[in-house]
C-alpha cells in the first residue's frame, strides 16, 4: 500500500500461504475454464414458476457456451416479506424472480436434481441488504454459491442502516462457511463493482470492491470474486479492471478468487443490433483485461424481462465474441500489460488503505468510513451516505470527478480543474449516452447475414487437455435444438402458455431427468472431481 495504507497490514496479518485450488465448487468450476482458456457467461434469470426455472436452467446448461446457472431471487424474497411471496403464489400473481423460501425445499431440489452440479454450478443472486435468511434456505437445498455485499447490497437498493446490514452480512458469512463442515467449498461475489451501476467513478468501484471481499474474507471465505460493471469508456475499463486483478492478488493471497465483468447496467441501447454491439464490446473487455466471468445482458434490456431463448442467445453471443478476441490477441498476450495509468490504481490504494485504517475489524471500518465520508457514492440516496461526491462523463465516455467530498482521493488524479458538476439536463445526457452511441453504430453498421445465435464454426472446441474427459470419444457436439430462435422455453408439465403460476402446493414433484444417450452440446471442462 502507499502511504495512505498502512493499516492494511494490521488488519490482514498473519496471512497463511496461498490455498491449493479447491477441486469442487463454483470458484473452482470458473478456475477450470479460465485454464482451458474460456470466459464463463451467465445469465440473469429467475422465474416464480418451479418447471420454468428448471427449464431456464437446462437451456443455459446446455448453451453453446462455457456457463453457470443462475436463480434470481424475487423482491419479496429480498426483503424478506414471506407472508407477500406466499400471497402472490396462491393468486398466481407474477413474481420478478425464484421464492426460495417459499417454494418447499422438496420443490427446489426437484429443480436442481440433475441439472446443478460440479459440471454445472448455480448462484443465488438476489439484492438483499439482510441475506441470512436467503443463505439459510440456499444452503438447506444443497447450494453454496451466491453474492452481493453489506455496502453494496444496502446503500443503493435500500433504507437499512449500514451498520445492522455489516451485522447481518457477517452472519451470513459465517453461515456459508459452515458449508465446508460437509465438505462444499462455498463461494461469495461481492457486488461491490456495480454500486449505482453507472456514473461511478472507476477507482470508488474496484475499492468498494476490494474492501467487500476482505470483508468476506475476515469471515471465513476463501473462495471469492470481486466484481466490475462496464462504464462508457472501454480504455478506462480496462485500466479498472487490471487495477482490481493487481489489488486482488496482491490483499487475498490466500483465497481462490477470480474477476467478474457486468454487461453494462444502465440505460441499454434500444435496437437489437445496439444492444448486441454493446455486450459483444463487454466481452472483448472481459478478455483483454482478464476477467474469468461475465455477466450477460439481453437484446430485449430496454424493453421487457427477457425469455430464456433470449438469454441463451446473449450467452452464445457473449461467448463468440470472447473466442474472437482470444483468438485475434494470440495466447501469448498478458491481459491489461498495455493500459494507461490515469490515477485509478492511486486512488482506489488511497480510499481502501483510508479505510483499513480506521479500525482492524472490516465491517466497523466501513460504518466508520462512510459516516466519515471516506466513502461516498455519487447520487446514492441513502441517509448513511455523505451524498458530496459528484461525477461528470467527458465525451469520450471517461468518467471524472466533479467533486470528491470528504474522500482522500484529493489530487491523487489526473491533473487540471474539475468538470463543472452535472444539472439535471446533463446527467439525463449522461445517463443515456451508453444507449445513443451503440444504437447510432448499429445503425451505422452494415447488416450481417449471421444472427446472434448463429452456431460458431471458427473457434475450435475441444483442443484444451482440460476438456477431453468428458465428451464421448470422437463425438463432436450436437446443435442446440431446445430453445425455439425466437421464442422462451415452454414450462414442461401441465402449466399451459399464459396461464397463472399455480400455488405452491399444487406444484407436481419433478422427477430427474434420464440419463442422456447423446452427448451433450455444453462445452464441458474436463474431469471433475467426484
Amino acid at each position: 500500500m502507499t502511504a495512505s495504507g498502512g493499516g492494511a497490514g494490521d488488519a490482514l496479518s498473519a496471512r497463511p500461504e496461498a490455498p491449493a485450488a479447491p477441486a469442487s465448487g463454483f470458484g473452482a468450476f470458473v478456475a477450470r475454464a479460465r485454464a482451458a482458456g474460456d470466459l464463463v457467461v451467465q445469465p440473469r434469470m429467475g422465474m416464480a414458476d418451479p418447471l420454468r426455472m428448471r427449464d431456464g436452467l437446462l437451456a443455459t446448461r446446455d448453451a453453446d457456451a462455457v456457463t453457470v446457472g443462475t436463480i434470481t431471487l424475487d423482491s419479496y424474497t429480498r426483503t424478506g416479506d414471506y407472508a407477500a411471496a406466499r400471497r402472490a403464489l396462491a393468486e398466481g400473481v407474477g413474481l420478478n424472480g425464484y421464492p426460495i423460501a417459499t417454494h418447499p425445499a422438496d420443490t427446489t431440489r426437484a429443480v436442481l436434481r440433475g441439472v446443478a452440479g460440479a459440471r454445472f454450478p448455480v448462484q443465488v443472486r438476489h439484492g438483499s441488504a439482510l441475506p441470512e435468511h436467503i443463505v439459510r434456505a440456499l444452503l438447506a437445498l444443497g447450494l453454496d454459491a451466491t453474492e452481493g455485499g453489506p455496502v453494496s447490497y444496502c446503500l443503493p437498493y435500500s433504507r437499512t442502516p449500514l451498520r445492522e446490514a455489516v451485522a447481518n452480512w457477517q452472519r451470513s458469512c459465517e453461515l456459508l462457511v459452515s458449508a465446508a463442515e460437509f465438505g462444499a467449498e462455498p463461494h461469495l461475489e461481492t457486488f461491490g463493482g456495480c454500486l449505482m451501476g453507472q456514473l461511478c467513478p472507476p477507482s470508488l468501484l474496484v475499492a468498494v470492491s476490494v474492501l467487500e471481499a476482505l470483508f468476506f474474507r475476515q469471515h471465513g471465505l476463501r473462495s471469492l470474486s470481486l466484481s466490475y460493471a462496464q462504464q462508457a469508456d472501454p480504455r478506462q475499463d480496462e485500466e479498472a479492471l487490471a487495477v482490481l486483478g493487481r489489488l486482488a492478488g496482491e490483499l487475498l493471497p490466500d483465497t481462490d478468487h477470480h474477476i467478474v465483468l457486468y454487461a453494462y447496467m444502465g440505460v441499454f441501447p434500444r435496437s437489437p443490433g445496439g444492444a448486441r454491439l454493446l455486450l459483444e464490446d463487454a466481452a472483448r473487455l472481459a478478455v483483454r483485461a482478464g476477467a474469468a466471468r461475465l455477466i450477460v445482458k439481453t437484446t430485449a434490456e430496454a424493453h421487457r424481462i427477457p425469455t430464456v431463448g433470449e438469454n441463451v442467445r446473449a450467452l452464445e453471443t457473449a461467448a463468440a465474441a470472447a473466442a474472437e478476441e482470444r483468438a485475434g490477441r494470440g495466447q501469448a498476450a498478458v491481459p491489461g500489460a498495455r493500459v494507461q495509468d490515469t490515477g485509478i490504481e492511486a486512488e482506489a490504494r488511497a480510499l481502501i488503505g483510508a479505510v483499513l485504517e480506521l479500525d482492524t475489524d472490516i465491517g466497523r471500518a466501513l460504518v466508520r468510513a462512510f459516516a466519515a465520508g471516506y466513502l461516498d457514492v455519487p447520487y446514492c440516496l441513502h441517509p448513511d451516505n455523505a451524498g458530496r461526491a459528484r461525477t461528470s462523463l467527458a465525451p469520450d465516455g471517461r468518467l471524472l470527478w466533479s467533486s470528491v467530498g470528504s474522500m482522500p482521493i484529493a489530487g491523487l488524479a489526473e491533473a487540471g480543474p474539475r468538470p463543472p458538476i452535472l444539472g439535471s439536463a446533463g446527467l439525463i445526457s449522461a445517463l443515456s449516452q451508453v444507449q445513443r452511441t451503440y444504437d447510432a453504430r448499429a445503425e451505422a453498421r452494415p447488416a450481417v447475414a449471421a444472427g446472434p445465435g448463429t452456431p460458431r464454426t471458427s473457434v475450435a472446441r475441444g483442443a484444451s487437455a482440460a476438456r477431453g474427459a468428458s465428451a464421448a470419444p470422437g463425438a463432436s457436439a450436437a446443435p442446440r435444438a431446445s430453445v425455439a430462435p425466437d421464442a422462451s422455453v415452454a414450462p414442461r408439465g401441465s402449466v399451459a402458455p399464459g396461464a397463472s403460476v399455480p400455488p405452491c402446493p399444487s406444484v407436481p414433484p419433478l422427477t430427474p431427468l434420464p440419463p442422456r444417450t447423446t452427448p451433450t452440446p455444453r462445452r464441458e471442462l474436463g474431469r471433475t472431481p467426484s
